[in-house]
């Protein structure tokens, strides 16, 4: 139950303030269909949340991270689910002048939302912010009156196989989980990934609040340009403003807790904007480049000298460039933040759970830490999971991490039926205008491998072809997302952030093209099964992803491993907890070429680590190295940081955070000046197991 007080209408003033309260306690839920289900409404910890987390804490599910349990929790993602909430309305809610609105910050995925049985909201996008005025539904019941919100979750299992067979005339197509997972607006890795589960769950995974208000700031935007030798910086200051009332509003900027400049504005038209000229801003810069500098935009609505709305953004004054040149090899791919050229040697990061309402913002500081700690410059997003939580962002800014950010497009041939366009449009926007004003995101790209996809099954692309007509009527229409749609959003919302068209990209070349673009380097552990030995020779401009899997500490696996008959390498378990295609026959490949395997757990788990730093070593080394030969290689991003459950995958650091050898390796590796000493490879299988009778030594310093 929520409720707070206010003045009695004739002590109210003429505009009421924001308030907001956050619906977090209170709930319970239930399967819409209880035929079999005889528990009734069971109780709900704390909103955000998701429906297996909620089944656990009322002992109705196994933890599906442990043993084989995943296969028992298959039911839960074939059910629909409905959560309910009792509520009263403030008096507040009764202010002649008042609004009063349900903001549900996301919804995972297919929800209809009632308000007293009177449907509010039909939501389709786990990605997408939603915001329903309820203000007619509120005033016409009493003042006393008990609400009931219902929010009932349908199963995004078998709508989406259902969306799929409507569309027969598209070419469903997928490098990973099942075709029908690219109809819904939902976290692709829900559907399982070569190195997570498939569980599909549902929930309320973000706040949802009660906001009652006469006049609000809708949105804050900062856009930033710094004159060429970085002694002033001009700061504009925009705001969007909801009201019907002449208002004024208050910018400021502010650093270490200090008023450095501020203005006061009138509110026209809904909106209202002020620059600021800084004199010797402080820049933010990348980790080991420099200070983290940030400040603070403050904004305040007022009304007659009466506050109404506050709000404010952190930013970084900085610039930052992607520099794509023409050049001896083809084309530069490179980021240089304030006149300075920066090696991106970094990772690419999945969701850090399968049900991401788990983590907390302390963890995600300690995951982007060790970052730092590593030595590493960049993070990627990965376009499978989610736009990640404003506190993954905010350390990212705070410990001067780069932010490679993909949109959520990945491993697919996706579709772009007319309503699909109109959600992806609006989820594009909903979260560039979220996390735009962060320091740390430096570029977007448009998908995860989907140009791969098009290439590896033959679909159509004619880069010479700019009708975007032609693009939607041919048999690769998500063309139109990437080239189109999204660059739109990007020049519209964020024009100074870089914008790419995919992941691997290679500026209308094939995205396996070493002389442009970024690219995916998976002829090791993937594709042909190179010597890792011979990384350096197979990258590009970028490399984007490539890795080497190896196993977590025993402590992890003994986390998910219940009968200790199941301890040893090849157990049904340990295997059940490795979803990448072929990696019994793959690991042990690299360890025959490499060393001499041993049967026994522990040394098995040390061998497999021990061939994933060196691997990725060789790979960070060689392109460094190509960084001093002008810009050949201007970053590498291994495949991946971490994971989403206890598991064994191309993770240098496991569930829990437990960091494995290759961490310490790429540490070193990517030190500030880095040493270091190798020998030239030599193919023992071409050479029969000859020795050769002279070996060549390379000793490299980098900086």
């Amino acid at each position: 139950m929520h409720q707070i007080g206010y003045l009695s209408p004739t002590e109210a003033p003429a505009l009421l303030p924001f308030t907001a309260i956050n619906l977090a306690e209170g709930w319970s839920f239930k399967p819409v269909d209880d035929g079999e289900w005889a528990s009734g409404w069971l109780p709900v910890k704390r909103i955000p949340s998701m429906v297996h987390q909620d089944l656990i804490d009322n002992q109705k599910l196994d933890d599906p991270f442990i043993g084989l349990n995943e296969i028992k929790a298959e039911w839960v993602a074939k059910k629909s689910w409905i959560y309910r909430l009792d509520l009263s309305v403030p008096a507040a809610g009764r202010h002649h002048n008042s609004r009063i609105v349900l903001a549900f910050d996301g919804l995972d995925t297919l929800a209809d939302v009632r308000l007293d049985g009177e449907a509010v909201l039909k939501s389709d996008n786990m990605f997408r912010k939603y915001r329903v005025d309820v203000t007619a539904i509120v005033k016409k019941k009493s003042e006393n009156h008990i609400f009931s919100l219902e929010v009932e979750l349908d199963c995004a299992f078998l709508r989406a196989r259902e969306i799929e067979r409507a569309h027969p005339e598209h070419k469903w197509i997928t490098f990973n989980g099942e075709p029908s997972r690219m109809a819904l607006r939902k976290a692709q890795y829900h559907w399982g990934w070569d190195w997570g589960p498939r569980l599909i769950p549902c929930g309320i995974w973000r706040p949802v609040r009660l906001e009652i208000y006469s006049a609000r700031i809708a949105d804050v935007r900062v856009d930033i340009d710094i004159s060429s030798d970085y002694n002033t910086a001009s700061v504009r200051v925009s705001a969007e403003i909801e009201s019907e009332s002449e208002l004024e509003i208050k910018f400021s900027v502010c650093r270490d807790g200090k008023t450095i400049a501020s203005s006061v504005n009138e509110v026209k038209d809904g909106s209202s904007v002020t620059t600021f000229e800084i004199v010797q801003p402080a820049l933010w810069m990348p980790a080991g480049y420099g200070s983290q500098n940030l400040y603070e935009i403050v904004a305040v609505l007022s009304y007659e000298g009466q506050k109404l709305c506050t709000d404010s953004k952190t930013i970084g004054i900085r610039r930052t460039e992607l520099v794509q040149e023409p050049d001896a090899i083809g084309k530069s791919f490179y980021f240089r933040v304030n006149g300075i050229d920066v090696f991106c040697g970094g990772s690419c990061w999945i969701p850090a759970d399968s049900f991401v309402t788990n983590i907390t913002p302390e963890k995600y500081r300690a995951w982007i830490e060790l970052m730092v700690l590593g030595n590493q410059k960049m993070i990627r997003v990965w376009g499978g999971g989610i736009y990640e939580d404003d506190a993954f962002y905010e350390a990212c800014d705070e410990l001067g991490v780069l932010v490679w950010q993909d949109f959520m497009f990945a491993c697919g041939n996706y579709p772009c039926h007319p309503e699909l366009l109109e959600t992806i449009a609006a989820e594009a926007v909903c979260n560039v205008r979220r996390i735009r004003n962060h320091p740390s995101v430096v570029i977007f790209a448009g998908n995860n491998e989907d140009y791969q996809v098009q290439e590896s099954n033959g679909l159509t692309y004619n880069f010479a072809d700019k009708d975007e007509k032609n693009w939607l009527k041919s048999d690769f229409p998500a063309r139109y997302i990437y080239e189109k749609l999204l660059p739109a959003v990007i020049a519209s919302e964020a024009p100074t952030i870089a914008y790419h068209p995919g992941s691997p990209w290679g500026d209308g070349k094939v995205s396996f093209d070493p002389t442009v673009g970024d690219m995916h380097q998976w002829n090791v552990w993937h594709g042909t099964q190179e010597k890792y030995q011979i990384f350096d020779t197979l990258g590009g401009r970028f490399n984007s992803e490539f890795g080497m899997e190896a196993f977590p500490h025993l402590a992890t696996i003994k986390a998910f491993v219940t009968d200790p008959k199941d301890l040893y390498p090849q157990s049904h378990v340990l295997d059940f907890h490795n979803k990448a295609d072929g990696h019994e026959r793959r690991i042990a490949t690299y360890l025959i070429e490499n060393v001499r395997p041993v049967p026994d757990l522990p040394g098995y788990i040390h061998l497999t680590q021990l061939i994933q730093a060196e691997a990725l070593m060789f790979g960070y080394r060689g392109w460094r190295k190509q960084w001093g030969e002008n810009r050949r290689c201007g970053g590498a991003l291994l495949w991946q940081f971490n994971d989403c459950w206890p598991t064994t995958s191309w993770s240098i650091c496991d569930y829990y955070l437990r960091r494995k050898p290759s961490y310490y390796a790429l540490a070193r590796v990517l030190a500030p000046i880095a040493v270091g000493v190798q020998r030239k490879h030599h193919d023992w299988s071409v050479s029969h197991a000859r020795i050769p009778p002279v070996s060549e030594w390379e000793l490299v310093a980098m900086w």
